[in-house]
C-alpha cells in the first residue's frame, strides 16, 4: 500500500489498516488476511482464544473464509461489476440469515465483539441468527470482560445510536450480553417497581431512535443518563434514607455508579460530566417557588434535564403535574399553579413566621 500510495499512513496494532488521503477525505483500506491456521511465529492469542494480532496477509479466498459472517464475505469485482461469493453469503442474504463462518465458539473467542455485531446486524437488518451462531452467545457472553473498555464504548454507540436502540436492547438482554455491558443497570431492572424502571429505559431508547430517524441530534451523555439512572436512583434513595440531602445523594450515587461502570465501558469525561448534571438537576425541578425556576431555566443543561424529567413522568416515576408545570412555565405561562413542593406544607418563612412591626406614621417634614 505504501508503494502504491505515497500519501498512505499505516495505523493499528492488532489489525493493521491503511489510511489513504484524497483531499479532505480518508479512504480506509484493509488488505487481504490469511486464515488463523497460517504459519505464525509468535503467540497471537490469549488463553481464552482472543486474537492479539491479525496481520498475516493472504489471498482473497483466504480473506473471505476468515471474515465473521457469510453476508460480510462478499466481494465486488470492479472490472466486470460482478459479486464474488466464497461462502454462500448471497443465499444467506436472500434468506435474511446471519451465519458465522467457521466454528462459532472459536470465532467468538477470537473476538468477543462479534457477539455484539451479531445483535446489531440482526436488529438493524431484521435478520435472524442461524442456530449455530445463536446458541453459543449466552454461554460466552462473559468473554466481553476481556475486551478493552474503550472499544466497548464505541460498540455501544453503534448499538444504541444507529436507529434500532430498542431492538438492540431487547436482544442484548435476551442473550445475556446487556448484563456484561451494564451490570448495575441489569441488576436493578431485575427488581422492577411497578414496571417504571424498564419503561423509562425503553422510552429513552425509543426517543433516541425517533430523533435519529428525524435527523435530530443525539448525545451519548443523554443515552448513558437513561441507561444508568435506575442504579443511581436506587442508591440515592438509600443515601437519603440515611439522612443525606437529595442533591448530594444523587451526586454521590452517580459518582459511585459511574466509577463502577467505566470498568466495563469507558465513558469520556465530556459525556460523563453532563450526564451527572442531568441527574443532579432532577431534584431542582421540585423547586417551583420564587426565583428558583427562572434560575434553573438558564442552566446550560436545562433542556436535557427537562427532557429527562419528561421521560421519568411518562414512565410513572416523576409527578406528571410537575412535568406539565415546567412545560407551561417554559411557554411563558407563569400563572400556571405551581405544584406543592415537598415539605412545604406548614413551612414557616425565613423570618420564622413573625409578623413584621410597622413603623409609626411620620408627618411630612418631620
Amino acid at each position: 500500500m505504501r508503494q502504491t500510495f505515497r500519501n498512505c499512513r499505516l495505523i493499528g496494532r492488532r489489525f493493521r489498516l491503511a489510511h489513504v488521503q484524497f483531499g479532505s477525505e480518508i479512504i480506509e483500506v484493509a488488505t487481504f488476511r490469511a486464515g488463523q491456521d497460517a504459519d505464525v511465529s509468535e503467540n497471537h492469542q490469549t488463553d481464552e482464544g482472543m486474537l492479539l494480532r491479525d496481520n498475516v496477509y493472504g489471498t482473497i479466498e483466504q480473506d473471505a473464509l476468515r471474515r465473521d459472517f457469510t453476508v460480510n464475505a462478499l466481494y465486488y469485482n470492479i472490472s466486470d461489476f460482478s459479486i464474488i461469493d466464497y461462502a454462500g453469503g448471497v443465499e444467506d442474504l436472500g434468506e435474511g440469515l446471519l451465519r458465522l463462518l467457521g466454528d462459532p465458539e472459536t470465532r467468538y473467542r477470537e473476538d468477543p465483539v462479534r457477539m455484539l455485531r451479531a445483535v446489531r446486524f440482526a436488529a438493524k437488518l431484521g435478520f435472524r441468527l442461524a442456530p449455530g451462531t445463536e446458541s453459543p452467545i449466552p454461554v460466552l457472553a462473559s468473554l466481553l470482560a476481556d475486551v478493552p473498555s474503550a472499544r466497548l464504548f464505541e460498540e455501544v454507540l453503534k448499538l444504541f445510536l444507529g436507529g434500532t436502540a430498542v431492538a438492540c436492547f431487547e436482544k442484548l438482554r435476551q442473550y445475556g450480553l446487556f448484563a456484561e455491558l451494564f451490570p448495575d443497570t441489569d441488576a436493578s431492572l431485575a427488581r422492577l417497581e411497578h414496571e417504571f424502571p424498564l419503561t423509562l429505559v425503553l422510552k429513552g431508547l425509543e426517543n433516541t431512535d425517533n430523533r435519529i430517524h428525524e435527523d435530530k441530534p443525539v448525545t451519548p451523555a443523554f443515552l448513558f443518563a437513561v441507561l444508568l439512572w435506575e442504579p443511581v436512583r436506587l442508591r440515592a434513595a438509600q443515601l437519603q434514607a440515611e439522612g443525606e440531602a437529595p442533591y448530594q445523594a444523587v451526586q454521590r450515587a452517580g459518582g459511585e455508579v459511574v466509577a463502577r461502570q467505566v470498568q466495563r465501558i469507558a465513558l469520556p469525561r465530556r459525556f460523563s460530566t453532563p450526564m451527572q448534571e442531568i441527574w443532579g438537576l432532577q431534584s431542582r425541578f421540585l423547586q417551583t417557588r420564587g426565583k428558583r425556576p427562572q434560575r434553573l431555566l438558564t442552566h446550560p443543561r436545562f433542556r436535557a434535564a427537562y427532557d429527562f424529567l419528561l421521560l421519568r413522568a411518562q414512565s410513572g416515576e416523576a409527578d406528571p403535574e410537575l412535568a406539565s408545570w415546567w412545560t407551561a412555565f417554559q411557554d411563558g405561562n407563569v400563572e400556571a399553579p405551581a405544584p406543592t413542593e415537598p415539605g412545604s406544607a406548614g413551612r414557616r418563612s425565613r423570618r420564622g413566621g413573625r409578623r413584621r412591626r410597622r413603623k409609626p406614621a411620620v408627618a411630612e417634614g418631620e
